[in-house]
């Protein structure tokens, strides 16, 4: 592929962010007692200290996110929904680092669940040696005796890594057998970082963007 002269990229470039950002203000919300109980399960995404509070890759849009997963964890509870957390755990010969910098090392503060999400409890807890959670033994473990789920809210960081390559491969994992699935990302529950020439609010865009091109159902909150 051959780059296309840089002012009518981003000029045409401009004119798809527009639209897509027009889509994603025109989302509908979701009701959770609209919902299946026992067909749904909550996800949360490092939700951990490594990504919110401490270490080369905290954020403060991670933290923001806290108190609204946090109400859907409990009202979760109260319905009797199934709920799952995931959390980055490295060795020190973690590959990734080659990728990022060094962050949630097995056995330290980093790797852990941040404490507001940790007190509400009634997760299973999956550790993850890599950006995809769901190539994790443990969740093909859990998947397989949870064969009633069709429903998954995913929530947590970040965005265009983490979130979007699990919410995908389970999206497309469901299809290849024949199965009908709802995996639903609430807009106002996962959020990615600055960092350099990452930009968090175009990356952010651009990862719900292709989650909604993959099957993935985008909507701005779950009441």
């Amino acid at each position: 592929m051959k780059l296309k002269d840089k002012k009518e990229f981003i000029m045409k470039s401009t004119e798809t962010l527009e639209q897509i950002y027009d889509m994603l203000e025109k989302l509908p919300s979701v009701r959770l007692s609209d919902l299946q109980p026992d067909k749904t399960a909550l996800v949360i995404v490092d939700m951990i200290n490594g990504f919110v509070r401490e270490g080369a890759l905290k954020s403060p849009r991670a933290e923001e996110l806290i108190p609204g997963i946090t109400r859907l964890s409990k009202a979760c509870d109260k319905l009797q929904i199934s709920k799952i957390a995931f959390a980055d755990c490295h060795t020190d010969e973690s590959p990734e680092f080659d990728s990022y910098p060094e962050h949630c090392l097995g056995g330290t503060s980093e790797s852990e669940i941040v404490d507001e999400i940790k007190e509400t409890g009634g997760y299973t807890l999956i550790p993850k040696n890599s950006t995809n959670g769901f190539l994790e033994e443990e969740f093909q473990n859990w998947l397989k005796k949870n064969q009633n789920l069709d429903t998954f809210i995913v929530t947590g960081v970040c965005t265009d890594i983490c979130v979007q390559q699990f919410a995908i491969t389970l999206k497309t994992w469901f299809n290849a057998m024949n199965r009908k699935s709802r995996v639903i990302v609430p807009v106002s529950m996962v959020d990615t970082y600055d960092l350099g020439v990452h930009d968090a609010e175009l990356t952010n865009v651009m990862a719900l963007y292709n989650m909604s091109i993959n099957g993935v159902e985008l909507v701005t909150d779950i009441e």
